[in-house]
């Protein structure tokens, strides 16, 4: 399955990271010079995400890669090895690096 984004979760996310810097929805809308804040309550809310341009300029205001401002469904590598696919994988592969030791 490939990776999506979770609205909500990342609502949340942009919430915690104006907490952390005493943003305000309104300060926000004035960084973004948006015309009004609906559109940061829908973010928060998880009904809407930013546009890459405001997640461009919301990376900037909060200092950090956008991608660590979007949570996603998209799983840790050490988490993959869990999966019965990637087990299987894995098995060939010790069986295949053995042959060409030998």
């Amino acid at each position: 399955m490939y990776p999506t984004i979770d609205m909500k979760a990342t609502g949340i996310r942009i919430r915690q990271l104006m907490d952390e810097r005493r943003l305000t929805v309104k300060d926000t809308r004035r960084y973004l010079n948006l015309a009004s804040v609906q559109s940061i309550y829908h973010w928060l809310n998880g009904q809407s995400m930013p546009s890459i341009d405001n997640l461009y300029a919301l990376s900037a205001l909060f200092g950090l890669p956008m991608d660590s401002i979007i949570i996603g469904s998209k799983k840790h590598p050490v988490q993959l090895l869990t999966e019965p696919f990637y087990i299987r994988m894995y098995t060939y592969y010790k069986k295949a690096v053995k042959l060409n030791a030998a």
